[in-house]
């Protein structure tokens, strides 16, 4: 039975300070027992000597400093597991929030993770499709990868998510696929969103929801990633899953955890973050890989909303070091009425080498993804130069550059919702739109591609 304790000396926010403990952990799970019986939870945050500084999950209003009883549990936050989490919807610190029954765990496991051996992970290698043609055909993400996505308020990330936990697999394997998705500080409405979109298309089947309103509080919105990573490395590393983890959104995760190292009063760093903001982050996206001899793997896809849409904020800034490329929306195309509005030149997928090619997707990938970018970006520059010097300025071939742009925004970038392509429709569509080109302006590719797919242009 946990030893109880009375000696509460101060309470700041939602921070309080135990005095005269003793083998009290950092991390380690706290009761409150107020007089009426109620319980509220906390999470050591600090010990100094005989002092443990508590931060407490539902706020300290109503805790009275002489009659609550604080217990402390001798073991960090957890959470329970067993196939059953499959189909349900559970809040931040792993509560079901669905109204369905308490899970029966086969096992509890410490939400923070268990490092995993640098020399036993496996090189990310294997392709997985979203269906969306701007991602499969020119950033494309493969099994054990973290790719984020840098987005800006206003614009549709959440679609974007729900659309990709939707449609993602694994083509041409009959593997367990899953998702887990977490979500951090969203609105009500948004919740009820993602639940609904998730039910109606069926997807809930094979995905784990962890829900984070922005009502709730801080500290359990820096829980949730870990609840939902926790999650994923049971049903991938256990039950041999592939496991594709949606995490959203990490600026509002990013900004409780500055909220609580003010109440903490620490030394704040860059934009009053605090100085292990990338060692925070680290310990989240390196929770993303393979390891040898497991048949399963964990792939994250972080979302952020980029504060003023400043790339160079340290949230999108830290995560770009850690994380292997990054997907870029852009407002430009979004005020085009493009959807999803990803825009391709400034986007990267560090690994999308490894996951493309024959026997992965198709022989001439690599080449039509390069030819593509090539006169997306010549295209580009065209319009530019219309908009400057006129049209007139512009060669018969910059002329049918610019247009190759406008249809490959129009055609290739732009697609419906519910419209899940395969990797070989995106790959027939760029063959489409790389025709109304010179082929002696298509260098990128080889000849015996080039004789193979191009389509034969018919007569005029």
């Amino acid at each position: 039975m946990p030893k109880e304790y009375r000696t509460i000396s101060e309470i700041a926010g939602p921070l309080m300070l135990v005095q005269q403990v003793a083998g009290v952990k950092y991390n380690e799970l706290v009761e409150i027992e107020l007089p009426d019986g109620s319980i509220r939870r906390g999470q050591v945050l600090e010990v100094s000597g005989d002092t443990a500084l508590v931060q407490v999950f539902e706020g300290t209003a109503g805790l009275n400093l002489g009659t609550a009883k604080v217990r402390f549990l001798g073991r960090g936050l957890e959470l329970g597991v067993s196939p059953d989490i499959l189909g349900r919807v559970f809040d931040g610190l792993g509560r079901p929030r669905d109204n369905g029954p308490r899970i029966i765990p086969e096992k509890r496991l410490d939400i923070n993770g268990y490092p995993i051996n640098p020399t036993a992970r496996d090189y990310p290698s294997e392709f997985i499709q979203t269906g969306i043609s701007a991602i499969d055909g020119l950033n494309t993400m493969v099994r054990g990868q973290k790719l984020p996505i840098f987005s800006a308020s206003g614009l549709p990330h959440s679609r974007l998510a729900a659309q990709i936990a939707r449609q993602a697999k694994v083509p041409g394997t009959d593997t367990k696929f899953a998702v887990v998705f977490a979500a951090m500080g969203i609105t009500f409405e948004e919740a009820d969103f993602f639940i609904s979109d998730f039910r109606r298309s069926g997807a809930i089947e094979r995905a784990v929801l962890f829900l984070n309103l922005a009502d709730d509080p801080a500290i359990e919105r820096i829980a949730t990633p870990r609840m939902a990573l926790t999650a994923a490395e049971y049903l991938a590393y256990e039950k041999d899953m592939h496991v594709l983890v949606i995490l959203t959104d990490m600026t509002n995760y990013a900004e409780a955890l500055r909220e609580i190292s003010a109440a903490r009063k620490e030394v704040p760093g860059r934009r009053g973050y605090p100085g292990y903001l990338y060692t925070d982050l680290a310990t989240i996206y390196e929770r993303a890989g393979r390891i040898r001899g497991k048949e399963g793997s964990v792939t994250q896809v972080p979302i952020l909303t980029m504060p003023e849409d400043d790339k160079t904020h340290p949230i999108p800034d830290l995560t770009g070091y850690i994380t292997e490329g990054q997907i870029i929306l852009s407002r430009d195309l979004h005020r085009k009425g493009i959807y999803p509005p990803i825009d391709v030149l400034p986007s990267l997928s560090r690994l999308k080498d490894k996951g493309i090619g024959k026997g992965k997707t198709r022989e001439d990938h690599a080449d039509t993804m390069n030819q593509l970018y090539a006169a997306y970006a010549r295209g580009k520059e065209a319009k530019e130069l219309a908009a400057i010097l006129g049209e007139a300025a512009l060669s018969e071939t910059d002329k049918l550059f610019s247009k190759f742009a406008d249809e490959f925004e129009a055609r290739y970038v732009k697609q419906g919702e519910n419209e899940d392509r395969t990797i070989i429709q995106t790959l027939d569509l760029g063959w489409e739109l790389l025709s109304m080109l010179p082929r002696g302006e298509l260098k990128r590719i080889r000849d015996e591609y080039l004789d193979k797919y191009l389509p034969v242009k018919k007569e005029e």
